[in-house]
């Protein structure tokens, strides 16, 4: 299932998603329905709902910018850096995707070329500056497990 058309879920459609994910951790396990889930997931390697999604997101953005995804998706991402009168910011950083102006928050924010720029800026540079799609994802998945799974 490809999880980044759940962007802008409801919180009520991701909790859904997380407990199915739940129950998968628990039957993998043969966990009680009482024990902790957050060991499980962890020892799993699996990311929460929220963070799957980011993940997908991140990938796509990562193959849209070295030319692996399709040019219908490629050509709607543009780097802030090649717009007219951002060339010359300080503030305008090569790698930083350029955020389209929506008008309904609630819609517009979860367009594709929307949501993919605001998770790729989101992004801390040394996850983004990888060059192979293997290592972006080992990179990406490292520091997604450490937001799902503070303290560990």
């Amino acid at each position: 299932m490809q999880n980044f058309v759940l962007i802008g879920s409801r919180v009520t459609q991701l909790r859904r998603l997380q407990s199915v994910m739940n129950v998968a951790a628990r039957l993998v396990f043969s966990a009680n329905r009482y024990d902790q889930i957050m060991p499980l997931l962890h020892r799993l390697d699996w990311l929460r709902a929220p963070q799957r999604i980011s993940f997908k997101l991140a990938v796509l953005a990562f193959r849209c910018l070295r030319g692996l995804a399709p040019t219908y998706l490629s050509d709607s991402l543009r780097h802030v850096a090649d717009l007219p009168g951002r060339q010359r910011l300080r503030s305008a950083s090569s790698a930083d995707l350029a955020v389209p102006q929506t008008r309904l928050q609630t819609v517009g924010d979860r367009a594709f070329c929307v949501a993919v720029a605001k998770t790729w800026n989101s992004l801390p540079s040394e996850e983004s500056s990888s060059v192979t799609l293997s290592t972006f994802k080992q990179k990406l998945k490292t520091y997604l497990l450490s937001l799902s799974f503070p303290g560990t």
